[in-house]
């Protein structure tokens, strides 16, 4: 099968990990990496042997059929607008945009040209949330009930070199990390039909405590404790907290309860993990995880389906559709605090494909 050319454009913080991980995958083939910080480019360019180019290089480069955006949340739709303009499939890391309205635009945008659009997290790929999937599927849980989605921390400003865009517009942890939960549960349940939600703002500002900004102090422009249910198409109802403001929990990621049985599913945010499966009446016991792709950081599984997808002419998982969906979820619960209603969601989307339907670069789920 004839590589995909893919350019790169944003070389910060997660820019590692994808161009660590596409070395797993033999179609993608990077034609050069592009940020506003050119020396940031170079560097990039240098450690993992790619050329270094500028924005402008990869839209005019015939051989790129798909521009990974990686820049931060705010510029995700603005460049991923200009590489449809340029004839080029654009694929984002999280979320599609800062709103519904721009994900929206940038989706009519894709259909007018004919050309796909995608966006992490493509982690629901991974072998332990195909695993839990199958299960589902099987009717191992029976008819889904609901659940509960938790990500809860004291905030990214522990860790992150340059974490201010994470209490921008735009940031805050139910666009940052809700992504991986909700996509994840679309993937086990299906689309949501409603939401319902409360969200609220501690603190104004953060203290940084990573470098090389340890000891600035940077605003707050988002609510960062964001809580709420919910109710899925297929009638399951779940519950979801979401936080940059909680100094530790015991609760597990990602719980599916149904009729029959309960499912402990693995953090949203890896690919692989342990599966717990608890038969009603019985205790739980861990599931053997047999699909690829659960040992290891795979970021850009994702743009390898879609890679592969393009070639064989069929649709690609973390699709626009999907994440367009995620999106309108997301700011739902934000709608849903200010106004105090129950919000309905207009976007239609389909449980993506299983993974096991496709071979990827020879892998094929058992």
């Amino acid at each position: 099968m004839d590589k995909v050319g893919i350019g790169i454009i944003g070389c910060g913080n997660i820019s590692g990990a994808y161009l660590t991980a596409m070395a797993s995958f033999p179609i993608l083939d990077i034609r050069g990496v592009a940020d506003l910080n050119r020396e940031l480019a170079e560097a990039k360019a240098r450690e993992f042997n790619v050329p270094a180019r500028s924005v402008e290089e990869l839209f005019a480069d015939p051989k790129v059929e798909i521009i990974v955006n990686l820049t931060i949340p705010k510029a995700h739709v603005a460049v991923a607008l200009q590489a449809l303009e340029a004839g080029k499939h654009t694929y984002s890391e999280k979320p599609l945009g800062i709103n519904f309205a721009e994900g929206k635009k940038l989706a009519e945008a894709a259909r007018a040209r004919n050309l796909r659009i995608g966006a992490a997290p493509d982690t629901f790929l991974g072998g332990g949330h195909q695993t839990a999937r199958a299960l589902i599927d099987q009717g191992a849980i029976g008819q889904p009930v609901g659940g509960s989605a938790t990500f809860m921390c004291p905030g990214h400003e522990r860790w992150h070199p340059n974490p201010a865009f994470y209490y921008e517009v735009g940031g805050g942890p139910m666009l940052d990390m809700g992504p991986y939960y909700i996509t994840d549960l679309v993937n086990l349940l299906g689309p949501v039909a409603q939401v319902s939600g409360f969200a609220t703002t501690p603190r104004s500002e953060r203290l940084i405590s990573s470098a090389p900004r340890n000891g600035e102090r940077i605003p707050v422009h988002v609510p960062t404790h964001v809580a709420g249910m919910m109710a899925f198409e297929n009638g399951a109802v779940v519950q979801i907290a979401m936080s940059f403001d909680v100094a530790g929990h015991k609760h597990v990621p990602l719980e599916v309860y149904g009729t029959e049985g309960t499912l402990i599913v693995p953090d949203p945010n890896k690919f692989g993990g342990p599966v717990e499966y608890l038969k009603k009446g019985a205790a739980f016991e861990d599931q053997p995880v047999t699909s690829p792709y659960a040992e290891g950081n795979y970021r850009s599984l994702g743009v390898a389906d879609m890679a592969h997808a393009i070639r064989s002419n069929r649709p690609h998982r973390a699709n626009g559709d999907l994440a367009l969906h995620v999106l309108e979820v997301m700011e739902a619960f934000h709608t849903a605090a200010k106004t105090g209603r129950t919000v309905t969601i207009t976007t239609v989307t389909e449980r993506p494909a299983p993974l096991s339907d496709s071979i990827i670069d020879g892998r094929l789920a058992k």
